[in-house]
């Protein structure tokens, strides 16, 4: 399938960004709230928002997990280079490394760096056999340099403007 298939070009009106800008913020918002909020028919809203979804405008609605919490303290962004670039390669990569267990996400870039690979393990003893069983092994890996993430900081999200200050609670009282 196509990264960018025509249906999810087509351009979102106001009311499709205000959706998406509520999900973002609180992705378990009941279909009643999010119609409530943005002004429109429930029914309508369920529309929009499986439209939204079969778009790939909204890829899903995920738990943030605390990897401390359920025993991963160990984060790590393991940057892969690959030698010849094979497309088989990249894509026996791209295909397997995002499900084997801990990897929290696996970037495809730019630059002299083909892939980041963002995990969490349960140890330091884990991580580098992660990296020894999982990526430096693999068909077409030359190079894989892993760095410790000392720190996680989450960013707004894609729709929060910069005059957003607070959630949905503060836009409601402003909007009351």
């Amino acid at each position: 399938m196509p990264k960018n298939p025509p249906d999810r070009v087509k351009p979102l009106d106001e009311t499709d960004l205000a959706l998406v800008r509520l999900l973002e913020q609180d992705g378990r918002m009941s279909n009643a709230m999010l119609a409530r909020e943005v002004g429109i028919a429930e029914s309508t809203c369920l529309v929009r928002v499986r439209s939204l979804r079969e778009r790939g405008v909204v890829r899903g609605i995920h738990a943030d997990v605390d990897p401390v919490a359920v025993g991963r303290p160990v984060e790590a962004m393991i940057a892969v280079r690959f030698g010849g670039h094979r497309r088989s390669h990249f894509e026996q990569f791209t295909e397997e490394v995002p499900q084997l267990p801990g990897v929290l996400g696996a970037y495809h870039v730019s630059g002299a760096i083909d892939y980041y690979v963002h995990v969490a393990t349960e140890s330091a003893d884990a991580l580098r056999d992660f990296v020894l069983d999982h990526l430096t092994n693999r068909p077409g890996v030359l190079h894989a340099e892993t760095s410790l993430i000392f720190e996680s900081l989450r960013g707004r999200g894609t729709m929060t403007r910069p005059d957003d200050e607070g959630g949905p609670e503060e836009e409601r009282e402003e909007r009351a």
